[in-house]
């Protein structure tokens, strides 16, 4: 599948959430949603980046932009990760990674000498009538939130 881009309408997507539910990008048409895709819960990047994002929801909400994190996990693991931190995003599951790959993010990734595919972390703004308005790749997560929050708070 080829790479998405600035300004390509965004692949909508229904999936199971945390606590329930489903999560539809559709139903969000109006407002900024921000998707950050990440490789697992309870690992410590992915967990120090769902912590940021959390911490800065109300700031989000401000905007009217919805923070969504979304990995292969299921729905059970995503529940359990949210208690333990305290986390104030919503989750969704991927774990037939459908969505992961139609966003490009399944991937060939290397660490210590192996090669396996994994979920490349990224996150993807989308601008309220549902185009791609911003995309990072191969985050870093330090000081990512904040960035996204700045780049929301331009639309």
């Amino acid at each position: 599948m080829a790479d998405l881009d600035m300004g390509d309408l965004a692949p909508d997507f229904t999936l199971p959430r945390d606590g329930g539910g489903s999560f539809k990008l559709s139903d969000f048409i109006g407002k900024p949603v921000v998707i950050y895709f990440y490789p697992e819960d309870d690992t410590p990047s992915c967990t120090n980046e769902a912590i940021s994002f959390s911490q800065l929801r109300p700031e989000f909400e401000k905007t009217g932009a919805v923070v969504i994190g979304l990995s292969p996990d299921s729905v059970k693991k995503h529940d359990k990760f949210k208690a333990k931190h305290g986390l104030a995003v919503d989750l969704a599951s991927d774990e037939e990674r459908k969505v992961i790959e139609a966003y490009s993010l399944w991937v060939e990734k290397k660490m210590y000498g192996r090669t396996y595919m994994g979920v490349e972390r990224a996150t993807f703004l989308i601008g309220r009538d549902g185009r791609i308005a911003r995309i990072w790749r191969k985050v870093r997560v330090k000081g990512h939130a904040e960035a996204v929050l700045e780049a929301v708070r331009a639309l």
